[in-house]
């Protein structure tokens, strides 16, 4: 019955998912927070566009003021300051335009400007995303390729030990071989505990890579044939620059704070303003009667139309200090795209070098790996025969093992630099 239940639970318990290192990619590039933050700050730099063009059209208003005045006070009726308590309603409407302010325009191509950097930033966001995840993912599959041949190691002693001991006992072996493997017990227990430690701190910050807070997964590889790079190209690094997001970044950058020299330059140049206003009033003495409200409103109205000038001179030379700052600011953008061009260069040739020496190491791994297999299906055979004691023949098979954990990794370390070089190559 106990057994019968446990079937049935573990029939209702949900199968824990796997996802391949593409799943988690595609699922960090449209899920991950900083990628969520890097859209709402486009959207934002599409609503500072709307602002800025919204600056070219006038401001209009309405408003109507209702006032009681007790006491001495202008007659409307005959213009003479009498002892009086009126009533006064005055309605306007104004409308206020700037026709000419060269910084309005400026100001719509900064915030095109901005738009396209918030553009870029996402691709940047997006790659910064996928670089972690990538590297996470094969720490992870390392070290739980590590752990699995720690215990098959562990399981392959305890069953060395088991017939060990029986050919003791019928004297084929001497008793100093369990002695032997035993030692080794400890030290290898200790060391699976380590890799298992290992493993799931691995687990963790790949989950955290990809913002996930739940450990409903497992991250599996897939067979994939190594590729090669065209690194004899003399155009390779240049080319991966030009087209990476971090570099197209800075010289969005460079080019709003140059905008930012010419805004700065636009308090120099003058202004046109025009204005428009009507108005009217209705004013009657309180206990007193009055002509009509819509007929004051009709005789008392009035418009003015204007338009204003305005010729800066001397602004305690703010502005040139302002662009003298902006251009400054263009020499630091210029110095922060030198150090994203030294930080990309640096990146690149690191995985280039990276690439090289694992594809190296691997191939010279995958050549040697018969001659591993030959060599401990040799051992197994003197040791089946007697010619081989037990601890030697432990060792010698620890060592096969190691020798394809050894070949894994290094195919996991190929494939991991041709990942991360696809998103350099991905560009924008």
């Amino acid at each position: 019955m106990k057994n019968l239940f446990f079937i049935l639970l573990i029939n209702f318990l949900p199968a824990q998912q796997s996802w391949t290192l593409k799943q988690c990619l595609d699922y960090a590039s449209a899920n991950h927070p900083l990628i969520k933050q890097s859209a709402v700050n486009i959207q934002k730099n599409d609503r500072q566009i709307s602002a800025s063009k919204g600056m070219l059209l006038p401001s209009i208003d309405a408003g109507i003021n209702h006032n009681y005045n007790f006491g001495n006070g202008i007659n409307q009726q005959n213009n003479q300051r009498e002892a009086i308590n009126t009533q006064t309603d005055n309605l306007y409407a104004q409308a206020n335009w700037e026709l000419m302010n060269w910084r309005n325009y400026l100001n719509i191509s900064l915030s095109k400007i901005n738009k396209e950097t918030s553009i870029f930033k996402m691709k940047q966001a997006q790659n910064e995303v996928k670089l972690n995840v990538i590297t996470m993912f094969f720490t992870y599959q390392n070290s739980k390729s590590w752990l699995e041949v720690l215990e098959t190691q562990l399981s392959g002693i305890e069953e060395q030990i088991k017939r060990t001991e029986k050919e003791v006992e019928i004297g084929n072996r001497p008793k100093s071989d369990i002695y032997d493997i035993k030692a080794n017990l400890g030290t290898m227990q200790e060391q699976w505990v380590s890799a298992k430690n290992s493993r799931d701190l691995s687990k963790i910050n790949l989950l955290n890579a990809l913002a996930i807070t739940k450990d409903t997964l497992d991250f599996t590889m897939t067979e994939e044939n190594l590729a090669s790079s065209n690194f004899n190209d003399a155009n390779f690094i240049q080319n991966l620059l030009e087209k990476n997001p971090a570099y197209q970044t800075t010289l969005a950058e460079i080019k709003a704070q140059q905008k930012n020299v010419e805004l700065a330059k636009s308090a120099y140049l003058p202004t046109l303003n025009g204005s428009y206003t009507w108005s009217s009033f209705y004013n009657k003495i309180l206990g007193e009667s009055a002509t009509a409200f819509s007929d004051q409103i009709k005789t008392n109205k009035n418009q003015q139309l204007g338009f204003g000038l305005n010729i800066p001179i001397f602004n305690k030379l703010q502005v040139k200090n302002n662009v003298e700052i902006a251009k400054l600011n263009v020499i630091n953008s210029n110095y922060d795209k030198d150090i994203v061009i030294n930080n990309l260069t640096q990146s690149i040739n690191s995985i280039k070098a990276q690439f090289l020496n694992a594809q190296e190491k691997y191939n010279l791994l995958e050549a040697n790996f018969e001659n591993q297999k030959l060599s401990f299906q040799k051992s197994e055979e003197k040791y089946k025969e007697g010619l081989m004691d037990a601890y030697t023949f432990f060792v010698v098979r620890n060592g096969w093992l190691q020798a394809n954990y050894n070949l894994i990794n290094s195919k996991n370390d190929v494939v991991q630099q041709t990942e991360l070089l696809k998103v350099f190559e991905a560009g924008f």
